[in-house]
Formats: C-alpha cells, structure tokens, sequence
C-alpha cells in the first residue's frame, strides 16, 4: 500500500529561508504568519493529511462515489468523517477573510497545506478546492447580500460550492453554451440546461451545495460576449440563514472516470432552478475566470502533489526492492542482488523526479506570494509587479506544471517494474489522478496558446520583459559567486532561448497565426523550465550560504547543490531543442489535408 509523508522541512526552506516570509510581516495577513506560527500550521496540516486523508486515499478510489434513484449521492466510507474533522479541525478558515469567518492568513501559508492536502488525497480535496473557488467569485463579483448570505457557510465548511461551465457540446468554446437564464417578477432567474463534468457537483459531506452556473439571458449576444454568471443552491436559503426547499437542480448520473474516483464527477440538470445573478449581465465569464484562475493555480499544484506522492513511493520502493547488479560491479555482495537504485536509469527518473518536484514546489510557493503581493504590497508599483508576474506565469504553472507532474507520476510507476501495473501497490492510482490536471480547467493545450496569444501581448508586453529583467539581474548577481556561476551560465543560456523564442514570435506570428498555435506548447514548456531555473538559483543560493556559514542540515543543503545541478545538466539544455522546434513553423504541421490523416 501506498503511503505519504508531507514535505513540511522543504516548505519551511522555501518559505523561511528562500522566500523569507518574516520580510513581509508589516502587510496585511501577514501579521500572524510567524515563523513559529507557520511552524505549527504545517506541522499540524501534516499530520492531519498523513493521518486522516492518506488512509482513504486508495479505499476511496477503488469504491467511488454511488448516485442513488432519487438522484442523492455517496461518497466513500470515511469521507464523511474526514470532511468533518477537516472542517472542525479549521482548514476551511485559513486563508479566507477574517470578517466573513476566516483566519485571514495568506495565500502563501495556504498553498502549501494545499499541496499536502492533494497530494494525501486529491479526490477528497476537490471538495474544498471547488467550494474555495466559488468562494472567491461570490466575494469579488457578488452583492454584499451574496457574500454576507453565502460566504460565511461556505467558508466554514458547512456548504459546498461548484462551477458550471462545460455542456456535452461545448467545452473551452463557452460561447456556445445553451443553458437558458429566464427572468422572474422578483428579480431571479429560472435556469434551464444541462452542464457536464461538474466536480463536487452533488455528494453527502455538506447540507447545502452552492451552484455558480453560467448561462445566457433571454436576447443576450450568441458568443462568449453573452454569457452571465449565476448563484443556483442546493437548497434555498432562508433569510435568517436557514435552509428552505429543494431547488430545481438534480444529478443525472456520475461521470466514470479513468481517475478521481471519490470525487463525484456529475452530470447536472437545471429544470427551472431559481438562480441569482453574480455581477453585472452578460459579464459572468470575466466572474467564472475570478475561480478559473484560482482553479488553476490549484491545478497546478495537484500535479506537483501526485508527482510528490508518486515519486516519495518510488524512492521508498528503489531502497527496498533489489535487482540485478551494479554495473561497476556488485554493491552488495553479501545479497544475490543489489537495490534498484545502483541502476543509473532508476537514478535518471528519480532524480528527474527529485529535481521537478522540488523546482515546481518552490515556484507554486513563489506564485502564492505574488498573489498576496499582488493585493496587498505597499505600492501600486510593487502590486502591479506582483501581478503581471502571477498573471503571466499562472497558465505555466497549469500547464507545464501539470505536464510534468504526469510525468514524474509516470516515471515512478516505471521505477516499479511490473508491480507498478498492479493496482495494489497504488502506483496506477497516482498516474490516473495525476492525468486529469492536464485537461480540465483548461487543458494544457488551452494555457499555452493563453500564455502566448494573450500574456505575452498584454499591456505592451510587460509582465514578460518584467520578467527577463528580474531573471537577468539575479544571474547578473550569481554569476559573481563561483560556487554559483555554472548553474547561473546554464540558466542564462536557457533565458535566451525563451527570449529569442519570444522575439520569433513577435516577427513571425501576425503574419501567420498557425506559427503561434504550432509553437504554444514548446514555448510554455520554454519558460517552465526557465522559471524552475531561477527557483534552483535562488534555492541553491541560499543553501550554498548556509553551508559557507556552517549553519544548519549540510547534508539537507548538499542535496539541494547536487540536485539543481541535475537539473541545470539534464533539463535545461532542452530549451534549445524546444526553441528550434517553435522555429520551424507550423509548415509542415498545417500542410496535410484532413483526410490524409487516416490514409
């Protein structure tokens, strides 16, 4: 069986040493986020998650959710008593607004709980992760009278929430949507229509689900441009917070799922649903995207936590299980064989895996600071630095975050030999749940061509020229440090692949768009690897700092020295092929006709 340790040491590195929380301690919500604070805060997440989620973790995938004939659904055995203690025990609270019930501490603490709480159990904390984006449309589009009726259920835990987007024939085109939003005498809406692949979309473990749905108005304009966003609960809510009558919505049936097998996956029908409206009409997608960017986020974080979990397994496994022999001879000739990890293959993808769980970690944890950044830095410089970073690098961490996540999923699966094929030993499971983040919230292909059709051009281009010159000053600075200057002369060497990919864009893309589309996903897998470089030179910064001083786990900080630089030997040499395939164009993509496909 499987099991799961939280990487609580690596994030205290991160946030104490490498991002040095303490420096922010002056901005609002960072106040109480003490280094003993956070300490404890992560500690007790740990354990919570090793515990309580970890254990149901493969009893959960292997049963599933089950929909009833009167449309109700379960969750597995001991999903509702996890839910519970996970509502009791507060993690619902930490980093929602303190006036609406909330911890209010920021992102940057939450994140890493975030990643445990995945990487322990990913079909349970969808449940959370979903209601936790509702949360976010409902305080930044809502009517004070949304939030103040919604937010403080919702935050605590009691209700549930979701988001409605995707119908059986439409996907990323929303503009296709047909779900219906009449309007009644007393301001509401009647919703009418049908959405699939709705995560947490019915289930047992809160009274009441919060349903953001999106649909068109009676005369709205038949494009993206028409669409609104509405609340549609569960249960009606009464005005003195109680809940009312049942509502107009059902569950159809339960999507079956290659993977997230606990969480309920559903087809939902809208027969007239009372709904109200989010915002103002016809500008619900700009709302949806409010949870869509945090859903992302999120997302990229499930797939470092599967390729956290997945990989700790197969280190655990490569210690343990013994093969062959070493190929300079034996390791243990006392043993008919040696452990798998005297194979420098077996190495190739544990380090591979070491070095991208490690450099994805850092930079989720980095991104949730330029989210806090972003809201409450001291200037209107230092917010808009924040955010033009976040924005620009949010579909990367999506997308190649989740990209690699798969693939180190993947790779600790192949660690296992044919064990890793066999359900029990939960290898399967990991690679199945680890799959899915590549596609919804946007599948992978969708936040490329985001990044490069839309984040590159916006605002004149200047989240990505804030970019280079933060990546330039910093190699700049290294490449005076000797101990430093090769991975720095690497990382600088990569930043000019992602550069020149950029200008080659710029030259060749308005005159034939297919040259952008062609190139997205190269590019975005271009500047993963360079983001994940400028996380190792910063976290190789710091360790090669402690180890001059003496201070500290040398054997922790070496470990951090020998695996960037695998990663700046390994990895980051491929911008140069992937630079040269964008290059290409998209000639010989585009030039055959459909039919010769199949011929």
């Amino acid at each position: 069986m499987p099991s799961y340790k939280a990487p609580v040491k690596d994030m205290l590195f991160l946030l104490n040493d490498v991002i040095g929380i303490e420096k922010y301690a002056n901005l609002s919500g960072f106040a109480n986020a003490s280094p003993d604070l956070v300490e404890a805060v992560l500690e007790e997440a740990g354990k919570f998650c090793e515990d309580v989620l970890a254990p149901i973790n493969y009893s959960g995938d292997q049963q599933g959710c089950t929909r009833h004939s009167d449309g109700s659904v379960t969750t597995p055995d001991g999903f509702k008593q996890a839910y519970k203690a996970y509502c009791e025990a507060g993690w619902t609270l930490l980093n929602q607004p303190e006036e609406f019930g909330g911890q209010g501490l920021p992102h940057v603490v939450g994140f890493p709980v975030e990643e445990f709480r995945m990487a322990a159990n990913q079909a349970f904390s969808m449940y959370p992760g979903l209601t936790q984006a509702a949360i976010s449309a409902i305080l930044a589009k809502g009517s004070e009278e949304q939030k103040a009726k919604y937010a403080p259920k919702m935050i605590s835990g009691e209700w549930g929430g979701t988001m409605n987007l995707t119908e059986p024939h439409c996907g990323t085109d929303l503009g296709l949507i047909r779900t219906r939003a009449e309007p009644q005498a007393d301001g509401s809406y009647a919703i009418t229509g049908t959405k699939i692949f709705i995560s947490s979309g019915e289930h047992d473990l809160t009274e009441n689900i919060i349903h953001l749905v999106l649909a068109k108005t009676p005369g709205a304009p038949d494009s993206s441009k028409g669409i609104s966003l509405f609340i549609v609960p569960k249960f009606f809510v009464n005005d003195d917070g109680s809940l009312g009558a049942r509502n107009r919505v059902s569950c159809g049936s339960i999507e079956h799922k290659m993977g997230i097998h606990a969480n309920a996956t559903c087809v939902m029908n809208y027969d007239g649903a009372i709904g109200w409206m989010v915002g103002e009409e016809n500008k619900g997608l700009a709302a949806m995207f409010i949870m869509m960017n945090a859903a992302r986020l999120g997302t990229g974080i499930q797939g470092l936590s599967q390729a956290s979990v997945a990989y700790q397994n197969a280190v655990a496994y490569a210690m343990d299980r013994r093969q062959g022999r070493a190929l300079t001879g034996p390791a243990d000739p006392q043993e008919k064989a040696d452990p798998l990890f005297v194979h420098p293959d077996v190495r190739r993808m544990l380090m591979d895996g070491k070095a991208l769980v490690e450099g994805l970690r850092a930079l989720a944890v980095w991104g949730a600071l330029q989210v806090d950044l972003s809201h409450v830095a001291e200037t209107e410089e230092e917010r808009q630095f924040a955010d033009d970073l976040i924005s620009l690098l949010t579909p990367v961490i999506k997308g190649y975050g989740t990209d690699k996540g798969y693939e180190v999923a993947t790779n600790a699966q192949q660690v296992y030999g044919g064990h890793g094929y066999i359900e029990e030993w939960g290898m399967s499971q990991f690679v199945r749940d680890a799959r899915i983040t590549m596609i919804y919230e946007g599948a992978n292909g969708v936040q490329a061509m985001d990044l490069v059709g839309r984040k590159l051009a916006h605002n004149g281009g200047r989240a990505i020229q804030t970019l280079f010159g933060m990546i330039d000053a910093e190699v700049a600075e290294a490449k005076s440090n000797v101990a430093l200057a090769d991975f720095a002369g690497r990382l600088e060497k990569a930043a000019n692949d992602l550069k020149a990919a950029t200008m080659w864009f710029m030259q060749n893309g308005m005159a034939n768009p297919n040259n952008i589309g062609a190139g997205a996903h190269h590019y975005m897998h271009i500047m993963g690897h360079v983001a994940l470089g400028l996380m190792w030179l910063r976290m190789i910064s710091v360790a090669q700092a402690k180890l001059d001083a003496g201070e500290g786990d040398a054997a922790f900080y070496n470990a951090k020295l020998v695996t960037a630089r695998h990663f700046a030997e390994r990895m980051l040499p491929d911008t140069g092929a992937l630079r040269r395939k964008i290059e290409a164009g998209s000639e010989a993509m585009m030039a055959l006709e459909p039919e010769l496909f199949a011929a």
